[in-house]
């Protein structure tokens, strides 16, 4: 278990905390690239790491995340009109490019250099794998652009959601490491899931419910083993790579498409939980892109015009309580996403660290937060960069494979375990 100050200091993001600062060593999901689809559309709000910002595309397709609010009187700057290279505010004229920089104020003399005083505060927000990433942490630390498989690999071999979680990041990342819990709250999706169905090693979920976790730290930050019995004398290991501060990448099953998460706070209470899905060495099918759309897998049907789960906490995630009597889902809940989101939610917004029992298979939480703390710290006193900023950290994979007993699983997939483009998943 955690403190309550440790509970404190590993969940706080906000501007200027530990962990806030933390989180903008990193290039960050922001929004999808089909949120800001053409020049002079709409422009989008963005709350990230407790900051109020929103994000436009100006007529050049150029790409901008500035403060919310007009620096004249506070209005939001949504309701602006995205015009001629710049977004410009319905109350009193002034104008804004996408660093920031006020263009125009009508009411000052262009003569007077007025406008060139004033400037919104700014992100860089750059397009890769169809996400918009920003930076939020000092200019002459930016790192470069992110280079997690999923990112890179042609358009037609992947696929990109998100949906908002009513609670902090970090309970939502936890279940993210947590593999022991799919052999009782997804096992019945295994079955009928077209994304999950049909792979070799499920088997082994359902024949042995006590793994034995095994957490090595990783460049990046850890591979979490999740170790089950299996025939000839061999094992059936599970290995979750999480790379700082709450990328996560779900071993595979058979040839289904890998898949994994990010975890982005909004603020302390909410987060939005990021999911992909791709398949390193060929295009999606029809019927899997179909699949994720409608919100199978790690995906999610929503409310429509939003990004709110269609099933979530105000309507009880329309539990089915003849569906979880009969097995078709253990917590009778469809849905391996809101399986997750309505028990990590029912913990409250932020959960009480200081009350757990933790056990074996909790290693990786406990060496996830202590990670985490420990980079946090050197950040604040030593001006350390944390692990998982450098891109070679990224170029990882999840691995699904057996391994004789006597085999560390470190060494036994330690080729598993890299990314590299075009090359099929190691799984069973």
């Amino acid at each position: 278990m955690l403190k309550s100050e440790q509970n404190e200091f590993i969940t706080r993001t906000g501007p200027d905390t530990p962990m806030g600062n933390l989180f903008r060593c990193y290039w960050i999901p922001a929004l999808l690239a089909s949120e800001l689809s053409e020049p002079d559309c709409p422009p989008v709000r963005v709350k990230i790491l407790s900051e109020r910002l929103l994000a436009f595309r100006d007529s050049e397709g150029r790409l901008g995340l500035i403060d919310e609010f007009c620096a004249h009187r506070g209005v939001s700057l949504w309701f602006g009109r995205n015009e001629e290279c710049g977004l410009r505010c319905p109350y009193h004229g002034w104008k804004y490019d996408v660093n920031g920089q006020c263009v125009d104020v009508p009411s000052e003399a262009v003569e007077s250099g007025y406008a060139r005083k004033i400037k919104l505060k700014s992100y860089p927000l750059v397009e890769r794998g169809g996400i918009l990433w920003t930076y939020m942490g000092p200019a002459d630390r930016q790192p470069e652009l992110p280079e997690f498989e999923f990112a890179i690999v042609p358009d037609s071999q992947r696929f990109v959601s998100k949906r908002l979680q009513e609670t902090n990041w970090l309970q939502a990342m936890e279940g993210g490491i947590d593999s022991s819990h799919s052999s009782w709250l997804h096992r019945g999706d295994f079955g009928h899931d077209p994304l999950l169905k049909g792979a070799g090693g499920n088997k082994y979920n359902f024949n042995d419910l006590a793994p034995v976790f095994e957490v090595v730290e990783s460049p990046g930050g850890l591979f979490i083993g999740a170790r089950r019995k299996a025939e000839n004398d061999n094992y059936y290991w599970r290995i979750t790579p999480w790379v700082m501060p709450s990328y996560t990448a779900v071993p595979p099953r058979g040839d289904h498409p890998m898949h994994g998460h990010f975890w982005i706070p909004i603020d302390d209470e909410n987060c939005w939980v990021w999911s992909y899905d791709y398949h390193p060495s060929r295009d999606l099918t029809h019927a899997e892109r179909q699949a994720m759309t409608d919100g199978l897998g790690i995906h999610v049907k929503y409310i429509p015009g939003s990004f709110m789960p269609l099933a979530n906490k105000h309507n009880n995630y329309m539990m089915d309580r003849v569906a979880q009597r009969e097995g078709r889902y253990f917590s009778g809940i469809e849905g391996v996403a809101m399986q997750d989101a309505s028990l990590q939610e029912s913990m409250g917004a932020i959960c009480d660290r200081t009350k757990e029992n933790l056990v074996g298979t909790d290693n990786g939480i406990i060496m996830a937060r202590h990670r985490l703390m420990r980079a946090a710290k050197q950040l604040a006193e030593k001006g350390t960069l944390p692990p998982g900023v450098d891109p070679q950290h990224q170029r990882i994979r999840s691995a699904a494979l057996l391994l004789p007993k006597d085999a560390p699983f470190q060494d036994g997939a330690k080729e598993a375990l890299v990314a590299v483009l075009g090359q099929p998943q190691v799984t069973v």
